[in-house]
């Protein structure tokens, strides 16, 4: 919820128009690509699969490792997607 109402103003994203939506993507991106913290850069880069706008993989974490974490997210992600389908 911080980082919706950080990145969007408002933790309810379904209230958004689609200009609001886009220029807070346009933010979190930006943040992202300025973050060191390998964390933050994590938790920014899961905020923007979930709103479908995650850059590449290989371009966003240089440690296999974090690479490896990203795709453990991404497959939780869809799991709970499908099964709320």
């Amino acid at each position: 919820d911080q980082l919706l109402v950080r990145f969007f103003g408002t933790a309810d994203i379904a209230t958004l128009s689609p200009d609001q939506l886009v220029g807070g993507i346009e933010r979190l991106r930006l943040q992202f690509g300025l973050e060191k913290d390998s964390g933050r850069r994590f938790g920014y880069w899961c905020l923007l699969y979930m709103l479908g706008a995650a850059p590449d993989l290989e371009d966003s974490f240089k440690d296999e490792g974090d690479r490896e974490a990203a795709r453990d997210f991404m497959d939780m992600a869809d799991q709970e997607i499908e099964e709320g389908e």
